[in-house]
């Protein structure tokens, strides 16, 4: 009897062990097949940097391709940064006129805003309190439309021909502009071609190719900290 019963359990355990394998051939062949489940790549969200300027913003008198901040554009992809640069420059354009522009510009969506205006109204001897207060409405707009914005101000001289006591006042509008608001701040943007000859056109005021190329580095070592 012990040793039919030992027959019978080693028989059961038999069975046991076959219904526990792997499968048949057919059944390991199909699952072979089965396609193995791969993460799924989020696509990339693409956000924008508005540069809000005048002429030196703009290229003038040059292709758009040489113009700072598409400059600054082969330099965010060349680090695959997710950035797409919007060149908003317009020649002439004073802070009265960029007041008046910003709203239709901001219809889209900023994520950065680079704000490059200002010289022209030193230029034009507009006194620096409207420059400032021009200045100041812009960003609060830019502010209200968008509060996660990055701001970044590029500040602006005008040379002492102005006048010293005016060039100083129009100087320091800036930094309490940036001081104020809490921005990321490029003291001088024309820093390194300002009265240089060869890195300004003919009219001795707007960059060259090689002079927009130094406006663009000026730029990158502020922005590349808030990208």
């Amino acid at each position: 009897m012990r040793t039919y019963l030992h027959f019978l359990f080693f028989s059961f355990f038999v069975l046991l062990a076959s219904g526990c394998n792997n499968g048949s051939p057919e059944e390991k062949s199909a699952a072979a097949k089965q396609p193995v489940p791969t993460e799924e790549k989020k696509p990339v969200v693409m956000k924008s940097i508005l540069f809000f300027g005048n002429s030196l913003t703009a290229g003038y008198g040059l292709q758009p391709s040489e113009a700072f901040p598409t400059l600054i554009q082969k330099k965010i992809d060349s680090l695959n940064l997710p950035y797409k640069v919007i060149n908003a420059g317009l020649s002439g354009e004073t802070s009265a006129g960029g007041k008046s522009r910003i709203d239709w510009l901001l219809k889209q969506p900023v994520d950065v805003f680079v704000l490059e205006l200002g010289a022209n109204d030193g230029l034009r001897g507009i006194p620096p309190q409207s420059t400032k207060d021009n200045l100041q409405a812009i960003i609060d707009k830019v502010k209200a439309k968008y509060p996660d914005v990055k701001i970044v101000l590029a500040g602006m001289e005008i040379p002492p021909s102005m006048g010293g006591s005016y060039a100083a006042q129009f100087r320091v509008v800036f930094r309490q502009l940036a001081e104020k608001n809490n921005l990321a701040f490029i003291p001088f943007l024309l820093e390194g071609v300002a009265g240089e000859r060869n890195l300004n056109q003919g009219d001795g005021v707007h960059p060259t190719a090689k002079g927009q190329e130094i406006l663009a580095e000026n730029t990158w070592k502020v922005l590349k900290d808030v990208l």
